[in-house]
């Protein structure tokens, strides 16, 4: 049985990880060069990250600059930024790539906090999935008395505590994405 909770303490830090992941996609307004993990460029037949086919910097806060190691692929990373959700259009000067991060209006914090929100209830869901999975194979175990009902009753409550530590893991998460949405 300490496998199994070992195993549900992976998994349910991988969904923490994932919903981490996610968070770092939400543009706040500071430029980080993780807001453009999810963008895919067409290059030599695959579809690659922009980081993995040009340098990308920050500059004061405010900017990124692209620089292709391929000048050839500028036009194509020029069209995966402008077809992805960024809501960002680049500039180039053929050589190089400047996105820069306009202010956040009140109206975009409070739909970026939509989205953050709605990332921390999947990320909840998952939690509460796992816990569910394995209180039913806990109850299977009770059930055919390969446990006793005492250690039933202790698995459940430690199964609890592993749940609650997650669950507030991600809200700790959550409540500093706001911070950093809400702060201009």
């Amino acid at each position: 049985m300490k496998e199994a909770l070992e195993d549900l303490k992976k998994k349910m830090q991988k969904s923490v990880k994932a919903f981490k992941e996610e968070l770092a996609h939400i543009r706040t307004s500071r430029a980080s060069v993780s807001l453009l993990e999810g963008i895919k460029v067409d290059c030599y037949g695959q579809k690659l990250p922009i980081t993995q086919v040009a340098t990308v910097n920050v500059v004061e806060g405010k900017m990124l600059i692209i620089q292709p190691w391929d000048p050839n692929l500028t036009k194509e990373i020029e069209k995966a930024i402008q077809k992805s959700d960024l809501g960002i259009n680049p500039t180039s000067d053929g050589k190089t790539i400047k996105l820069v991060l306009p202010p956040l209006t009140e109206e975009r914090r409070k739909e970026l906090i939509k989205v953050a929100h709605k990332f921390a209830e999947e990320a909840r869901i998952a939690i509460r999935n796992l816990r569910r999975e394995i209180l039913e194979k806990f109850k299977t175990a009770k059930k055919n008395k390969e446990i006793s009902e005492d250690d039933y009753q202790r698995l459940e409550k430690e199964v609890q505590k592993i749940h609650d530590e997650f669950i507030k893991s991600i809200d700790k998460l959550l409540e500093e994405k706001e911070k950093e949405i809400l702060t201009p």
